[in-house]
């Protein structure tokens, strides 16, 4: 398996960070070709060191193959084009395989 995850930070307008991402966000980005599970946290994030991101949402694909075809569709672009509309904190995107150890 693969993941696609997203830290995001703090936005200038938490209310409205979270309006967008729910309503129009979340939709376009389950629109995404091969997306097979979709998690954010629930409640505050903590940090035990570093910055703390307001938000982190992981995408589960099979391949890393996978997640780069899917962000090159037009659904992956729509959702990547989406992000300077609500994430005035930043958004920071990984890529990678899992392994279970």
């Amino acid at each position: 398996m693969a993941q696609l995850l997203v830290l995001y930070g703090a936005p200038a307008d938490p209310a409205a960070f979270e309006q967008h991402y729910h309503q129009i966000h979340v939709p376009l980005a389950k629109n995404i070709p091969g997306l097979r599970k979709y998690t954010i946290n629930k409640g505050p994030v903590q940090a035990l060191a570093g910055t703390v991101p307001h938000l982190i949402a992981i995408l589960d694909f099979d391949s890393l193959a996978d997640i780069q075809a899917a962000m090159a569709s037009p659904e992956g672009q729509a959702a990547a084009g989406d992000l300077p509309n609500f994430a005035s904190g930043g958004a920071t995107l990984l890529i990678y395989d899992n392994t279970t150890v």
